[in-house]
């Protein structure tokens, strides 16, 4: 697929604001020949980025003026009422008025979703949008949702999840039908909620490929291409696996800088502890698409610096060229006409 790509890039929000995003736009543009972006934010602060760069006339980037930020900690309410000229408001807003394909922010998640609901409207279908991102495992990486934005779902909410999520890896990654997998307390049949059984029953009922229930540690174990769970579950699981992964690393620094003989053997093994880090990188999978939207918007980590946040930008790209909305409307309405009228528990 060669068609030009256009993106509406957040360029204020996120820990780090425009410093980070213009440089990993320039990043971006330098690796995709067909992309063009728009950077959303202060028109002054930006082309002082731009110049600072030494990088002023590039037909394929373009500043829209926005004269308010979310702040980080500000309440969602407040990001959608009080703040319709926010650089995140306007890049969405630019999404819907189709002047870009995607939208890119790392600013305040609940503020984000909010105004991208507000903005956008759900799929036909879709109760709530969800948030969706790869998490690394053995033999590559599991898609995991939802990873935040809904803290409590019905079992008809759990079904669509699976739906959107089972799209979004055909599109993103080619897998035809992905093993789409719940998120459990156990892999026996009678174990978990009514919610959670209701929704393995509509699930199996599905053309969906449904493999059953896993545990916690089998998200990294690679058993399901996509794990469904709510988001405060999902949220739990996410934060747990990176406070795990900051652990490992405290640990492998303190034991191979303990003694002499240590670190002698960390200088040899460096190449090994280096291809190491470089598969644990959590920016190679920084950029959560927030699906069951009618448009695509991504969401980078707050902190996330121009690498990772280059890497959202290729994530949305994907997203675009794979239209990703549109794949989960007909998947729905496939696995919609395959449910039974009722379904035993």
């Amino acid at each position: 697929m060669n068609a030009p790509i256009l993106l509406a890039l957040d360029a204020m929000s996120g820990d780090h604001g425009h410093r980070i995003v213009v440089e990993a736009a320039l990043r971006a543009l330098d690796e995709h020949r067909r992309l063009s972006l728009i950077l959303v934010g202060d028109e002054e602060t930006l082309r002082k980025a731009l110049v600072a760069h030494r990088h002023i006339d590039d037909p394929r980037l373009t500043i829209q003026h926005a004269s308010e930020v979310v702040a980080m900690d500000e309440a969602p309410s407040k990001a959608l009422r009080g703040k319709k000229d926010s650089s995140m408001r306007v890049a969405v807003d630019l999404v819907k008025q189709k002047r870009a394909q995607a939208a890119v922010s790392a600013g305040n998640t609940g503020a984000l979703m909010a105004i991208a609901k507000f903005v956008l409207k759900t799929l036909p279908g879709i109760d709530r949008p969800a948030i969706i991102s790869p998490l690394p495992t053995v033999k590559g990486a599991t898609h995991v949702l939802d990873l935040g934005a809904n803290a409590a779902c019905t079992s008809e909410q759990l079904f669509q999840f699976a739906v959107m999520g089972s799209a979004l890896v055909t599109a993103l990654n080619g897998i035809e039908r992905p093993r789409v997998a719940l998120l459990n307390i156990g892999e026996e049949e009678i174990k978990g909620n009514e919610t959670i059984k209701q929704a393995a029953a509509m699930i199996s009922a599905s053309k969906l490929n449904y493999c059953g229930f896993i545990e916690g540690d089998g998200i990294f174990l690679h058993p399901a291409d996509v794990v469904v769970c709510d988001g405060f579950v999902g949220n739990v699981a996410l934060k747990a696996g990176e406070g795990v992964a900051k652990l490992v690393g405290h640990f492998m620094r303190e034991e191979f800088t303990r003694n002499a003989g240590t670190k002698l053997v960390g200088l040899i093994a460096r190449s090994v502890l280096r291809a190491l880090a470089k598969r644990m990188d959590p920016r190679r999978y920084n950029g959560a698409s927030l699906v069951g939207l009618n448009g695509n918007v991504i969401k980078s980590h707050g902190g996330a610096d121009a690498l990772a946040f280059a890497n959202a930008i290729t994530v949305a790209m994907r997203a675009v060229e794979h239209d990703v909305p549109a794949r989960i409307s007909s998947l729905l309405a496939e696995a919609l006409s395959a449910q039974p009228k009722s379904i035993p528990v």
